[in-house]
């Protein structure tokens, strides 16, 4: 049991510097978060299993507040809803069900992120497509070597990990410092809530 903690605790450690890499690539992302929501744009989240439940806890912060009190900010996880989830799936089939979702909601003042721990999550891919037909802005958070998803991207953030476990705690981390620079630049210091 000792030794299972140990090399959990060691393998978040390495991951975790790994980022320290990736600092530019998070100020870009939120650069384009911020902007996006100044035009009232909105940042739609999306993936399956574990990084359905971080785009939705993404979604949830930024609509919420993460760690200020502030008027809401326009942010969705396309995995809500389970009747649209269902009805997609049993119609067109489990690989349409995010990139439906994009032709109804997203437009070119969009960002839409996808969570991928693979980087080749059908779905996932087909949104990302649907999205960039669009003409929204595309981000990936992605692991091991980005999959295919890191080519279609506009910016690829890929945690350079292999294990499940490890790559879903860093993309919440770098979800969690994206809205607090989100918020911040929106309202910190001086600005109106």
């Amino acid at each position: 049991m000792e030794k299972i903690i140990k090399v959990a605790i060691d393998s978040h450690r390495q991951s975790l510097l790994s980022l320290e890499d990736q600092v530019e690539k998070i100020k870009e992302i939120a650069n384009l978060f911020v902007n996006s929501l100044k035009r009232k744009g909105k940042i739609i989240f999306l993936g399956n299993g574990g990084s359905c439940a971080d785009a939705q806890h993404l979604a949830a912060e930024l609509v919420g507040r993460f760690k200020r009190n502030r008027t809401s900010l326009a942010a969705l996880a396309l995995s809500t809803n389970p009747c649209i989830l269902t009805a997609l799936g049993n119609d067109y089939g489990f690989e349409e069900i995010f990139s439906k979702q994009i032709e109804a909601l997203a437009d070119s003042k969009d960002i839409v992120v996808g969570i991928s721990t693979s980087g080749v999550s059908k779905n996932v891919i087909k949104a990302i497509k649907k999205a960039k037909e669009m003409g929204a802005s595309t981000v990936g958070l992605l692991g091991r070597d980005g999959g295919e998803l890191k080519d279609l991207v506009d910016i690829a953030l890929i945690v350079k990990a292999y294990e499940v476990p490890r790559i879903q705690e860093m993309h919440i981390l770098i979800g969690h410092i994206l809205c607090e620079i989100v918020e911040e630049a929106l309202f910190g210091e001086g600005k109106k809530t």
